[in-house]
């Protein structure tokens, strides 16, 4: 039987070892061998579990019910996500930021980076993008502690061993995105620092020699779709990466996402 350390299902399952860890010492979700040292090892059977909690969780689903859903086999798919991003406005509300530090670090803590921005950070970001000054200050508070937390992340990421690279916005207005961005791509075995603003004309050759992931909206224009296909008739390979949206481009020297 094959046994997998913890590193090693972290890509295999897309999903950072803090959050593993967190499910089984937390949530009781996983029960890893261990070496002789103390070292976690899994096996086959662990890593479809943690695919299956991670189903779950895609759907809504909070880590602490996740356990009884596994032993019943049931095959409903709540989304209780629009829960999540209630329990997040009312914690924004309150004024409470010492709460809401807390809260979103747990949050970070039990869920897998693309899973949040997917289902709570950027849906909740675009009900608080209007013109009334209350929900703009909500927003307002709401992406500096993002920032705050994201930036602490990838400070702890760049500890470890990866592939160093820089999250470049072009032509974009919310920045607040490019971090939400960065730290997504922490999880996948970058080690990233992010540009703070966004260029409105990118010119790759100004970084020379450095690993640029690029964030060029939901919806790129069509000039940017041009440009994209003149960097890949230079013999690129585009990868897609966690938004359907987004690709890759590697270069001998650059790579654009």
């Amino acid at each position: 039987m094959a046994l997998y350390t913890i590193g090693e299902v972290a890509l295999l399952c897309d999903i950072n070892p803090v959050t593993l860890r967190a499910w089984q010492r937390r949530y009781g979700l996983l029960k890893p061998q261990r070496t002789d040292g103390g070292h976690r090892l899994f096996n086959d059977a662990d890593i479809d579990r943690i695919r299956e909690i991670k189903r779950w969780i895609d759907n809504g689903v909070q880590v602490s019910k996740v356990k009884v859903l596994l032993s019943s086999d049931s095959s409903e798919q709540p989304n209780g996500w629009r829960e999540q991003q209630e329990i997040l406005l009312h914690y924004l509300q309150s004024s409470n930021l010492h709460s809401l530090r807390l809260w979103v670090k747990e949050r970070g803590q039990d869920y897998p980076a693309q899973t949040l921005t997917t289902n709570l950070f950027v849906p909740l970001r675009r009900r608080l993008q209007c013109q009334q000054p209350a929900l703009q200050a909500l927003l307002g508070i709401l992406d500096g502690i993002l920032i705050n937390y994201i930036a602490l992340c990838l400070a702890s990421a760049r500890k470890k061993q990866g592939k160093d690279a820089l999250v470049i916005g072009w032509n974009i207005h919310d920045t607040t995105r490019l971090w939400l961005e960065g730290w997504v791509a922490s999880q996948q075995g970058w080690r990233i620092d992010v540009l703070a603003h966004s260029l409105s004309q990118f010119r790759p050759e100004l970084f020379d020699g450095k690993t640029l992931l690029v964030w060029c909206g939901e919806n790129q224009t069509l000039a940017q779709q041009q440009q994209l296909l003149a960097w890949r008739a230079q013999d690129a390979t585009f990868i897609p990466l966690a938004f359907k949206q987004q690709l890759t481009i590697r270069f001998n020297v650059y790579s654009f996402y």
